[in-house]
């Protein structure tokens, strides 16, 4: 850390420091400007508290070598395996990073600091949990002082919830529009009239708007708020966020596995297989399930300890695994909203300050592709080799189900289509992959017509 440390494209708003990556470890420079802040937070018992609660990512501090003037600190903090965004995450992924957010808000204010950012981006999933990652979001608390982070709370986490809450379907992709936050005027015009019945609701969303909207004196807007006031406006948001729901209803392919699961051993033969082969692969460390539903195939991969993504586009889906792996204490995997076909894409500044979905993904262990490749060849008319191209990039090993013609569901998806696929046949699809991976193993499923296949990319 001898030469200038340079920041990452996601990391410069902030002049009291910013994230750099140094032979592959993320750091973080606290500058000059942090140094009253950040040895304010050290001393105040914050860092211990919130640590110790797992609420935070711990940090060691670092030798600083040959650093430039304006650096103060050089931090490690403790790595994490994947960076996610608030688009990708389920309902009840969202309620619980916002129920974090209040929890550290209120902390600080108890250790005698404020937290002056309430961002979706400062949160991230780490050992199955939510973790604040922000270490320099924490200023001296003045007193009467209101919360600066008021209402980047409201549209970030309050806005997308209760939109989602009273419409009741999964609204996420709405963050990936507005991904510093849904404006509250959009959010109020959005809420139906009975929003406003809710006193809660109309406070933090409905007047809220509507006093941001005025053109206030100076003088009122400095208004003074003794902390209590503030304490008090914390724990209502808490109380709102808490009575928000999505229920649960249908997935997209939700009775597959039920349906699955009747015929023969269908499901037990095909868990027997990919775990007699995962087992004879060495060194699996990191592994993604693309069209994970509610997480059979990964969450099997994730108690062995390997890091686990597990995506899918149903958000419901997603919701239920979220849940389940909340409830197991499941520390290795991590559920995210994410279409195939249509991925994150990289956005922000330069469209480089928010990397792409397969950016962020880089090149797993192990990549998992069952009961998908008819929907992605035949339902959205993908070729076999633009998915296997995608798949190299993704995975060092593939275990991938090829499902063919003959197949009843198959059939079902081309009642209403006109064949087209005259090249969707085995062969086809062993000539295409092979061009990039090498076939270890093929293995039709017993009761099926199916064929799983391990290959190892070249």
């Amino acid at each position: 850390m001898n030469e200038r440390n340079k920041a990452l494209p996601s990391s410069f708003r902030d002049p009291a420091g910013f994230v750099f990556l140094q032979d592959g470890i993320v750091y973080r420079q606290v500058n000059q400007a942090g140094k009253a802040a950040y040895d304010a937070f050290m001393q105040s018992g914050l860092y211990r508290f919130l640590t110790e609660k797992n609420l935070l990512l711990p940090h060691e501090e670092m030798a600083k070598g040959q650093a430039e003037q304006d650096v103060y600190k050089i931090l490690r903090p403790e790595q994490l395996s994947f960076i996610s965004y608030s688009c990708e995450w389920s309902f009840s992924m969202l309620q619980d990073a916002a129920l974090l957010t209040l929890r550290v808000a209120k902390a600080a204010l108890e250790h005698g600091m404020i937290l002056k950012d309430a961002s979706p981006f400062n949160i991230q999933w780490h050992k199955g949990a939510p973790v604040f990652i922000d270490t320099l979001s924490f200023d001296e608390y003045t007193a009467g002082n209101p919360w600066i982070a008021y209402r980047q709370f409201c549209e970030c986490f309050l806005s997308p919830l209760l939109l989602m809450h009273y419409k009741k379907i999964s609204l996420h992709a709405l963050q990936l529009a507005w991904p510093e936050g849904i404006p509250l005027q959009l959010t109020r015009s959005l809420l139906p009239v009975k929003s406003r019945f809710a006193v809660l609701t109309w406070l933090h969303i409905h007047l809220h708007a509507k006093m941001a909207a005025k053109k206030q004196d100076p003088e009122e807007r400095r208004a003074r708020l003794p902390k209590k006031k503030l304490v008090n406006l914390i724990d209502s948001l808490e109380t709102l966020v808490r009575s928000l729901s999505l229920k649960d209803s249908g997935t997209t392919w939700g009775d597959y596995y039920t349906e699955a699961a009747q015929r023969s051993d269908y499901l037990e033969q095909k868990q027997q297989i990919i775990r007699e082969w995962t087992g004879q692969l060495t060194g699996l460390q990191t592994a993604v399930d693309f069209g994970a539903n509610e997480g059979s195939f990964s969450l099997p991969l994730a108690k062995q300890g390997i890091e686990t993504i597990a995506v899918d586009a149903d958000p419901v889906a997603i919701n239920k695994l979220y849940k389940k792996i909340k409830a197991a204490k499941e520390e290795h995997l991590l559920p995210l909203i994410i279409d195939f076909t249509y991925p994150t894409p990289s956005f922000g500044l330069g469209n480089s300050e928010r990397e792409s979905f397969f950016g962020r993904l880089g090149r797993a262990d192990l990549g998992l592709c069952l009961a998908l490749i008819h929907h992605l060849c035949m339902g959205k008319n993908i070729p076999l080799e633009r998915i296997a191209a995608i798949f190299a990039a993704s995975c060092r090993y593939l275990v991938i189900e090829f499902v063919p013609k003959s197949d009843p569901k198959v059939k079902e998806l081309l009642l209403n289509k006109e064949d087209i696929y005259e090249n969707y046949t085995p062969a086809e699809f062993e000539k295409k992959f092979g061009d990039s991976f090498i076939i270890e193993a093929a293995r039709q499923i017993p009761g099926s017509e199916r064929t799983l296949y391990l290959m190892r990319r070249k």
